[in-house]
């Protein structure tokens, strides 16, 4: 839109490279980047409910503006309308000559009714009996077929997909050579719903339609990324998981997890267990955690919060250690959740409050050690008798040198809200300290002996957020 011309994956203009790079981001993750079919099409243009949100969201939409849902893949390649195999391939060529990376999407749990193999390789899917409830007919090199559509078993399935049988071992193995296929086109993979395919899950989730099939050994998780990394070493999994799966996911290999919980708990504005949350999660786990604000299934954070909320939770999530987790727009301000079935979007005016408190909490980190040395979450203390709002603190400790640390300070509380925290510093008793508010105008001289006796004493506005910057005072 920007740009006043179609823009394919071969020719993004370079300035848009040049702000990824600039923001601090290292991974950019293209979602839809597979092609669709005409069945998920039809579909999305069937279900009235969705229409709805077409018009409500773009309304001048037509028809032709409706690609179907991206996680109904047809076939893991590029369609032409994006530039092709040749267009994705430059596009990853200019992502790395400016020290970015590719992610792109794998959706193990389910194809589109379109892909080839619902036709030609009908066994690979769940197959029920005529007429079973959330399934579909069609006919295949077999015969006809009654195939299950995919699904979460807690919601109504998706009925533009085909669920494969995870229980049998050449399904297993077909989707791992998918998987090695799409490896080899970029860095890392995004892997939809990935709890779905854990063997206690699926077991429970298919039980109703038995397999003839043996049971196929182990996860399948275990050899698909381990295969993955022997041949593409420092490949990325990143698993969009829930239900309190995601240690089981790490276990398996996966680089990154979301952190689903933090997101609730900030969405609804739950700050003692947020401050609970984080204190409790060992630190391998949370550095290998996504920690989001928004993306595709939720509410756009600039109307999910207001400002103060906005910058609070934004400050907590990039002051913590593992990914942070951007979507398209979050930046800028964006307010329209687009449906994943359009292939267009309406023009948004940014934001000029949001974006500029971005700029400069961007700009700001670059000059701590957050996201790059030692961390610890650090437990505030109540500041006084009877004062119980030291539970409405995020105190992260960064250090990276031994003459300088960080502390990443949030009241997540609509209270003023005091606390004491001790920085876990080598050293700190021995110095006197200078401490910078890189986000505002604060600046104090602290005494490092006082500070490991008594603590530091910290006092925040209603969704105050602080980050201070620690050297030695002269």
């Amino acid at each position: 839109m920007r740009a006043g011309r179609t823009i394919q994956l071969g020719d993004v203009p370079e300035e848009e490279f040049i702000a990824w790079k600039r923001n601090g981001f290292t991974h950019v993750w293209l979602m839809g980047t597979w092609a669709t079919c005409a069945r998920a099409r039809e579909a999305a243009l069937n279900d009235s409910a969705l229409v709805d949100q077409f018009r409500r969201v773009l309304p001048d939409w037509t028809p032709s503006d409706v690609a179907g849902s991206p996680y109904a893949v047809a076939d893991y390649r590029v369609p032409e309308s994006l530039g092709g195999e040749e267009g994705l391939r430059q596009f990853r060529v200019r992502l790395h000559a400016h020290e970015l990376k590719l992610i792109l999407d794998f959706v193990p749990n389910h194809t589109g009714l379109g892909h080839p193999w619902v036709k030609t390789k009908p066994e690979l899917f769940v197959q029920g009996q005529p007429g079973a409830h959330e399934t579909f007919v069609t006919e295949t090199n077999a015969g006809k077929a009654w195939i299950a559509h995919g699904k979460d078993p807690f919601f109504p399935c998706w009925n533009d997909t085909a669920q494969l049988d995870y229980r049998r071992s050449d399904t297993q193995a077909m989707m791992q050579e998918v998987l090695k296929s799409v490896a080899a086109r970029c860095d890392g993979v995004r892997c939809d719903m990935a709890m779905l395919m854990l063997r206690e899950v699926f077991e429970k989730t298919w039980a109703a339609f038995p397999s003839t099939a043996p049971q196929a050994p182990g996860e399948f998780w275990t050899d698909a990324i381990a295969t993955v990394k022997r041949e593409f070493p420092g490949f990325l999994f990143l698993a969009e998981v829930y239900w309190d799966l995601e240690r089981s996911l790490q276990r398996l290999g996966f680089d990154y997890t979301y952190d689903k919980w933090l997101y609730d708990h900030l969405a609804y504005d739950n700050y003692a267990e947020t401050q609970s949350h984080l204190l409790n999660l060992e630190p391998d786990f949370l550095c290998r955690s996504a920690h989001f604000l928004e993306n595709h299934d939720e509410q756009r954070a600039a109307t999910r919060f207001t400002f103060e909320e906005h910058k609070v939770a934004a400050v907590l999530t990039f002051g913590l250690p593992g990914m942070r987790f951007l979507h398209e727009g979050q930046l800028e301000g964006a307010r329209v959740r687009l449906p994943v079935h359009l292939a267009r979007r309406p023009v948004e005016p940014n934001d000029a409050q949001i974006s500029s408190f971005y700029t400069h909490l961007l700009a700001a980190l670059k000059a701590t050690a957050v996201g790059q040395g030692e961390f610890e979450i650090l437990r505030p203390r109540s500041a006084w008798f009877d004062n119980p709002t030291d539970q409405c603190f995020v105190v992260v400790q960064w250090q990276a040198a031994p003459d300088c640390f960080d502390l990443v300070v949030v009241n997540l509380a609509s209270q003023p809200s005091q606390c004491y925290v001790t920085p876990t510093v080598v050293g700190l008793a021995r110095r006197e300290w200078k401490m910078n508010d890189l986000l505002g105008e604060e600046k104090y001289c602290r005494n490092g002996s006082e500070m490991a006796a008594r603590g530091l004493y910290l006092a925040l506005p209603p969704r105050g957020a602080q980050l201070f910057h620690f050297t030695p005072a002269k």
